[in-house]
């Protein structure tokens, strides 16, 4: 026990504590019924429609409707957990518990945020130009290559935040 009470008096264990808590209530938040249907819902909706926007630049003639990406070649709806928050949240939490000041951590979480969210539709027109070509490997790519790579994406890029605000702290 007194090696956890010392841990948790050190920065990192300090970070490690604000990380896991925000993290939590990141979590939460998304999760309740109000902030799903008015926030996360129009947020996967917007992934859809980004994602029709890069389609439509190969002349795929893709529509949205709700959250569902169509095309005369494939369809795939784009549910809560493919919208690339969950990335975000990860990342995000992470920028605001490390040591650094309010500016770098805005910074941090708006560039994060238009970094992920590039990335992630990367993986959306990725994984329909999949379903097109090899629809078999469709749920294969999704689930394990994809969903991989954007959380790797997430916590790579915030220890390169992170790696260049070491050390520039202010006080909290």
């Amino acid at each position: 026990m007194a090696q956890w009470q010392a841990f948790l008096a050190t920065p990192a264990g300090r970070f490690v504590v604000k990380y896991l808590v925000a993290l939590l209530v990141g979590f939460v938040l998304i999760a309740l019924k109000p902030v799903n249907d008015h926030f996360v819902n129009p947020y996967t909706t917007l992934v859809a429609h980004e994602a029709r926007v890069a389609l439509n630049l190969f002349g795929e003639g893709a529509t949205v409707q709700d959250q569902v990406l169509s095309s005369p070649r494939f369809s795939v709806k784009i549910f809560n957990g493919c919208n690339g928050l969950e990335a975000i949240l990860i990342f995000a939490c992470g920028v605001l518990a490390f040591p650094a000041s309010w500016r770098s951590q805005v910074v941090g979480i708006v560039g994060g945020l238009v970094a992920i969210q590039l990335v992630n539709v990367v993986r959306v027109v990725s994984l329909f130009y999949v379903g097109v070509f090899k629809p078999q490997w469709f749920a294969a790519t999704h689930i394990f290559i994809w969903q991989s790579l954007i959380i790797v994406f997430a916590v790579v890029l915030w220890l390169l935040w992170a790696q260049r605000y070491a050390g520039v702290s202010a006080p909290r």
